[in-house]
């Protein structure tokens, strides 16, 4: 990974990354419950490819987050346990709370040295004033926001730091900026998605909402309403380039929800066109690698 820099603010809640998916995740306040539940459970079927597929946060987003004298820290909705192995090298323990068994069972078999728990933001079964610091990388959005909150306030120690941290491609970097470009045209003649109506896919808007989302949906936050008992965030945003191979371009998408989620017919087509895309016109293929562009948005609120 090159790091290309990072930055801070006090308070700002400004747009972050293309982080999970497009307007129908970003909005999930428009979704039935029936729809977020099945978005959320999208993951535990992919459970193995999440793991090897998704960058995990930045180093220095989860040390920016962490408060100097963290001993005990809660990895909240910790999927297969990108957090947890940055955690476990800089505080005495862990607790990882996820609850889907999939992807706790691919947490547990990577990190033994990790307790891994049954549990979700809004029930987290650790006693009152446990933690020094509850982190939830790429996972917040999930949850439901104030129940949470009085929750996370619940286990942090008074002065505890509650961090909220979201990881993913940059739309404002080079090549994610040109796959949209080259897709923002609709399938090209004689791919294997022709004949495809984007209308009836989720997110509509043609193949580049099937395969990269909608750009302009609602950025991820961490938001404190008033009435619960955290200070203001801070936020601090780093980016950084991964070089990846065209199986691994692949792999990353088919670990997005509204991908997962597609009806199998649909998602053979779309992974079909972004594999051919790939190799036609970008030329990549083989071992070749480009480099793509992470952003990372995290924020931080201490407990009063």
């Amino acid at each position: 990974m090159a790091d290309e820099g990072a930055r801070a603010s006090g308070g700002a809640l400004s747009d972050g990354p293309l982080s999970e998916g497009p307007a129908s995740e970003g909005l999930l306040s428009d979704l039935t419950p029936e729809e977020r539940a099945k978005l959320a459970a999208s993951f535990g079927g992919v459970a193995v490819e999440y793991e090897r597929f998704r960058p995990g946060p930045p180093v220095e987003a989860v040390e920016w987050i962490l408060p100097s004298h963290a001993r005990r820290v809660v990895d909240l909705g910790a999927g297969t346990g990108a957090l947890s192995r940055i955690l476990v090298d800089r505080v005495d323990e862990v607790v990882a709370v996820e609850p889907d068994q999939r992807m706790r069972s691919v947490l547990v078999d990577a990190l033994p040295e990790v307790r891994a728990v049954d549990g979700r933001g809004e029930a987290i079964p650790l006693p009152d004033n446990w933690a020094d610091a509850v982190v939830a990388s790429s996972s917040w959005h999930w949850m439901d926001p104030v129940p949470t909150l009085h929750e996370v306030a619940r286990v942090l120690v008074p002065g505890g730091v509650l961090g909220a941290l979201w990881s993913g491609p940059d739309p404002e970097s080079g090549f994610v900026a040109q796959a949209r470009a080259l897709l923002a045209g609709g399938p090209l003649a004689g791919s294997e998605t022709e004949g495809v109506d984007p209308g009836e896919e989720p997110g509509g808007g043609g193949l580049v909402r099937l395969v990269m989302g909608d750009p302009d949906r609602l950025r991820f936050s961490l938001q404190i309403p008033p009435g619960v008992p955290f200070e203001q965030p801070e936020h601090f945003v780093h980016t950084w380039n991964v070089a990846l191979n065209s199986e691994e371009l692949i792999g990353l998408l088919g670990t997005f929800s509204w991908i997962i989620t597609m009806p199998e017919e649909t998602r053979t087509r779309v992974v079909g066109e972004a594999r051919r895309l790939l190799r036609d016109v970008v030329g990549l293929e083989g071992d070749a690698t480009v480099d793509v562009g992470f952003r990372s948005d995290a924020f931080r609120a201490r407990r009063r």
